[in-house]
């Protein structure tokens, strides 16, 4: 039912998760990021504790595999779970249960890690890594672009009807927290076009956000 990127950029020190799902709200439950800790989503059969679980204990200074491992072996249904891990190093780690849905798969690759169930193909993760890798710019547009190609290469075995982007720089809030919740039709498309319309905006908002004296006009009406 879920397909995932998760990255790391090195240069900037975002961490970031481009997700989707035959299910409705697929941002709301999946995608778990801690800025300069890691970056989690929990899939499948979701259990949305688990992110923020590992998530603290990879703040207490466990790698992103001992993290995932003290979590998972705590989870009474953990053959029903799957669920990726990376760490602001780069570093990933992942599980897959014995009852994950369907045909699932997951790939690892430089500073990404990609998961999937109720795939048209094993093929659709490693889809995703491969674009991750060899696209450029900036981490939103490369883990878009890469759940983009995951489609391309046949997405889920069933119609998508929700998707999201998380991406978190410094800061304790998210730098982009984009989501469809819910498209009858093509919803990585329509994310697309939020980020389009949200990408060129980002960093005016964060500067805001931190000094609200150097902010750039608003553009709405009585804004001088």
């Amino acid at each position: 039912m879920t397909i995932s990127i998760s990255g790391f950029c090195p240069q900037t020190g975002q961490l970031g998760i481009a997700i989707s799902s035959s299910s409705i709200a697929v941002g709301q439950r999946c995608p778990w990021i801690a800025a300069g800790i890691g970056a989690v989503s929990s899939q499948n059969v979701t259990l949305p504790s688990l992110g923020p679980a590992i998530l603290r204990e990879m703040q207490a200074g466990t790698s992103a595999a001992q993290a995932l491992e003290i979590v998972i072996n705590d989870e009474k249904y953990r053959d029903y779970r799957q669920v990726t891990v990376i760490d602001s190093q780069g570093t990933s780690a992942v599980w897959s249960g014995e009852k994950t849905l369907g045909t699932w798969q997951t790939a690892e690759g430089l500073n990404c890690i990609a998961a999937g169930n109720m795939l048209a193909n094993p093929t659709v993760p490693q889809a995703a890594i491969h674009a991750f890798e060899q696209y450029s710019g900036e981490l939103g547009e490369r883990l878009l672009g890469a759940l983009e190609a995951a489609l391309a290469a046949g997405g889920e075995a069933g119609p998508v009807h929700s998707a999201a982007l998380k991406t978190y720089a410094a800061q304790d809030w998210p730098l982009a927290d984009l989501r469809v919740d819910w498209a009858d039709d093509d919803p990585i498309a329509a994310l697309r076009d939020l980020w389009q319309r949200w990408q060129p905006q980002q960093e005016d908002y964060l500067l805001r956000a931190l000094n609200p004296l150097l902010a750039p006009s608003y553009g709405v009406p009585g804004n001088e």
